[in-house]
C-alpha cells in the first residue's frame, strides 16, 4: 500500500529492532525504551504522519511512546502487553520452529468448523491447553478449529471483542509462542485454524490509539459498541494500512489459514475500493506467496451475497458469509420463539427455504426489518456459506447463555443436528454442542473501569429484562463465576447420553464425507411436519415433529444409511419409509 515499514516494533535479524508509529497529530515523538535500565530515543518522521526508529531492543524489552514531550502511550501496534492493556509494550521475537513445511491447507468444501473460546475450553484456558484435544476433534470430523478473538482485552477472562491491541495475542492464553504451538500442533493433525478478528470496532477501555492517531476514527457511522472506524474518509488510508497489516500478520507469521471478520456490516466504506474487496485482494496475494489456502468469512446478517461473490462478478471476493437465516429457521420453529431477530421466523417451510439456499430471506419482505430483505444467493457454491444450530452468539447472547439443551429433547437436538451437518453448507460447531454440554456460555468481562463496570452490568440487565422467567437474574459479567460456570466439562465426552451424542456426531461427519452427492443443492418438499431432502440417489427426512409419519419413496432399492433414533424404529418397506417422531433418517440406493 505504502513504502513503509510495518507498524510497531520489529526485531530484525541483526538484533536491532525497527519501531514504527503512526501520529498524525504530534509534533514530536519520543521512544521510551524501559530495559535494561530506561533511555529516551528520538523518532524522526518518516511521511504519512509516521514516526521511525532503528535501535538495540531485544525481545522482551519494554518501552513506550512519547508524544510532545508529555503523554507516554503504549504501542497501538503492539505485539506483547505483559502487564496489561495499560502497561508498557514489549519488543518480541516472531522467530518459531515451525513444523508444518508441509501443510497445504485444507480445501473449502471440505470445512467443519469447530469455534471455541480459548478460555473457557479447557481449566487452563491457554493456547496450548487445547494441543492435547485435537486428536479428539479430529476423530470427530473437525477439520478447522475456529478461535474467538484472542487479541488482548483488558483483565483476565473476556470474550475478545473488546480487543485493542489486534496485533497481540492475549498473554494469559499463552501470547505470541502459546498461538504458533497451537497452530502447528493442528496443523500436524490435519485441522486448519480460522481466527475471529475484530475490524470493526475496538474496545472501550485501552484503546490508545483515541489518544495517538484521532484520525482512525469517525462520527459519521454509529455501531452498537463503540465509534466507528474511519475507513473512508481523510487519513483513512493509514488505518486500512494498520488493519490490512494486521490481517497478513495473522497469516503470514501465526501460519493462520483463514480469518472470520466480526460483524462486517458496521464496516462502513463509500469508498470506490471498499476495505473488504482491498483487504481479500492483499490475502489472495499472500496465499499465492505461502502456497495454501487463505480464507476471509464475513459474518454479515444483511443476507447480501455480494461480500463473497467473485470480483469479475462485480463482488469483493471474499470466501464466504455466515447464514443466520439458517439458524434462525430452525431455532424458532424448534424452541417457539419469535422475539427480536427471531420475528418472522417459526415455519418448517422456511427451514426447507433454508436448505435449498441458506438464506430465508432473499428479497422477500422480513417482519423484523420491516422491509424487503437480502437477495438471491443462488450464485455463490453451497461451500462458501457457514451455517450452525449454535455459537457464541446464539448462545452468549441470551439472558442465562443457556444452549440448546437447555430446552430441546435429544431427539430433537439430533434432527436439528442432522439438517445442519448433512445440508451442502460448511458446517460450523460451537464447542461442547456435540456432546450436548449443559454448562452455559456466558458473557464475563473483567474491566478496571468503575463506570464502565456499572454501565455494562446495568446494560445487559435491561437489554436481557424482557426475556427472564420469574426467579430468574441476568448474570454478572464481572463476577469471575460467570466465566468459570461457563467452562466445558470433558469428562462428559465418555459418559452415558453425552457419549452417544458425541457418537451421533460423529457418524454424522463420516457419512458428509462419505457421501460427496450431499454437497450438491438440493431440493426440499414439506410432508406435514417432515421435510424430504432430495438429491440424486439419497433421501433425507427430516421429522419435526412428535409423531411417526411415513413418506414415499420412488421405485429403487433404498438401504438405511442414518437412523437417529435411539434405539432406531424406521421401518423401510418397498418404495415407503416409516419415521419416528423427531428423527432424521438418511437413505441412499445405487439405482440410476
Amino acid at each position: 500500500m505504502f513504502n513503509l515499514p510495518q507498524p510497531g516494533a520489529i526485531y530484525r535479524s541483526d538484533g536491532t529492532t525497527a519501531f514504527t508509529l503512526w501520529a498524525p497529530t504530534a509534533a514530536t515523538v519520543e521512544l521510551i525504551v524501559l530495559d535494561p535500565k530506561p533511555r529516551t530515543v528520538t523518532m524522526k518522521p518518516i511521511g504519512y504522519d509516521c514516526w521511525h526508529v532503528v535501535t538495540e531492543a531485544p525481545p522482551g524489552t519494554r518501552y513506550r511512546y512519547r508524544l510532545d514531550g508529555q503523554r507516554e502511550r503504549p504501542d497501538p501496534a503492539s505485539r506483547c502487553q505483559p502487564e496489561g492493556v495499560h502497561g508498557p509494550s514489549a519488543v518480541v521475537d516472531h522467530h518459531f520452529d515451525w513444523s508444518d513445511a508441509a501443510w497445504r491447507g485444507v480445501p473449502l468444501t471440505d470445512l467443519v468448523i469447530y469455534e471455541l473460546h480459548v478460555g473457557t475450553f479447557t481449566p487452563e484456558g491457554t493456547f496450548t491447553a487445547i494441543i492435547p484435544h485435537l486428536p479428539m476433534l479430529r476423530d470427530l470430523g473437525v477439520t478447522a478449529i475456529e478461535l474467538m478473538p484472542v487479541a488482548h482485552f483488558p483483565g483476565q477472562r473476556n470474550w475478545g471483542y473488546d480487543g485493542v491491541y489486534l496485533y497481540a495475542p492475549h498473554t494469559v492464553y499463552g501470547g505470541v509462542k502459546g498461538l504458533k504451538q497451537l497452530v502447528d500442533a493442528a496443523h500436524a493433525h490435519g485441522i486448519a485454524v480460522i481466527l475471529d478478528v475484530v475490524y470493526n470496532h475496538f474496545g472501550p477501555e485501552g484503546n490508545y490509539l483515541w489518544d495517538i492517531a484521532p484520525p482512525a476514527f469517525t462520527d459519521r457511522y454509529r455501531t452498537p459498541w463503540g465509534s466507528a472506524i474511519n475507513y473512508d474518509g481523510p487519513d483513512s488510508d493509514l488505518v486500512r494500512w494498520l488493519i490490512i497489516e494486521n490481517a497478513l500478520e495473522w497469516l503470514r507469521e501465526y501460519h493462520i489459514d483463514g480469518l472470520r471478520l466480526d460483524a462486517t456490516h458496521a464496516i462502513f466504506d463509500v469508498s470506490p475500493y471498499h476495505v473488504l474487496e482491498e483487504l481479500a485482494d492483499r490475502v489472495r496475494e499472500q496465499a499465492i506467496r505461502l502456497g495454501r489456502p487463505a480464507y476471509l468469512f464475513a459474518e454479515h446478517p444483511l443476507n447480501d451475497p455480494r461480500f463473497a461473490r467473485p470480483k469479475v462478478l462485480g463482488g469483493y471476493g471474499l470466501s464466504g458469509i455466515w447464514s443466520d437465516d439458517f439458524h434462525h429457521a430452525l431455532h424458532s420453529f424448534l424452541t417457539g420463539e419469535q422475539n427480536g431477530y427471531y420475528a418472522g421466523f417459526g415455519s418448517l417451510a422456511q427451514i426447507a427455504t433454508a436448505i435449498e439456499r441458506s438464506f430465508v430471506f432473499a428479497g422477500e419482505y422480513s417482519p423484523h426489518a420491516r422491509r424487503r430483505f437480502g437477495r438471491d444467493p443462488s450464485e455463490l457454491a453451497p461451500e462458501q456459506f457457514v451455517v450452525f444450530l449454535q455459537n457464541h452468539d446464539q448462545v452468549g447472547n441470551r439472558a442465562i447463555g443457556d444452549r440448546l439443551g437447555a430446552t430441546l429433547s435429544e431427539a430433537q437436538l439430533r434432527v436439528a443436528a442432522a439438517t445442519v451437518l448433512l445440508s451442502p453448507y460448511t458446517p460450523l460447531i460451537f464447542m461442547g454442542e456435540e456432546y450436548n454440554e449443559p454448562a452455559p456460555f456466558q458473557y464475563f468481562t473483567d474491566h478496571s473501569d468503575p463506570a464502565l463496570i456499572t454501565g455494562v452490568r446495568e446494560g445487559r440487565k435491561r437489554e436481557f429484562a424482557y426475556f427472564l422467567r420469574p426467579g430468574q437474574e441476568v448474570p454478572d459479567p464481572q463476577d469471575p463465576t460467570t466465566f468459570t460456570r461457563s467452562k466445558l466439562n470433558h469428562t462428559l465426552r465418555t459418559v452415558g447420553r453425552h457419549a452417544a451424542h458425541q457418537a451421533f456426531y460423529r457418524e454424522l461427519l463420516r457419512l458428509r464425507r462419505e457421501l460427496p452427492g450431499l454437497r450438491q443443492r438440493p431440493r426440499t418438499h414439506v410432508q406435514g411436519q417432515t421435510i424430504v431432502v432430495e438429491w440424486p440417489r439419497i433421501r433425507l427426512l427430516l421429522n419435526f415433529g412428535p409423531d411417526p409419519i411415513q413418506i414415499e419413496l420412488p421405485v429403487a432399492s433404498w438401504q438405511i444409511r442414518l437412523d437417529s433414533g435411539d434405539p432406531p424404529v424406521t421401518i423401510l418397506d418397498g418404495t415407503s419409509v416409516t419415521c419416528s417422531g423427531y428423527s432424521a433418517v438418511l437413505l441412499t440406493t445405487h439405482d440410476e
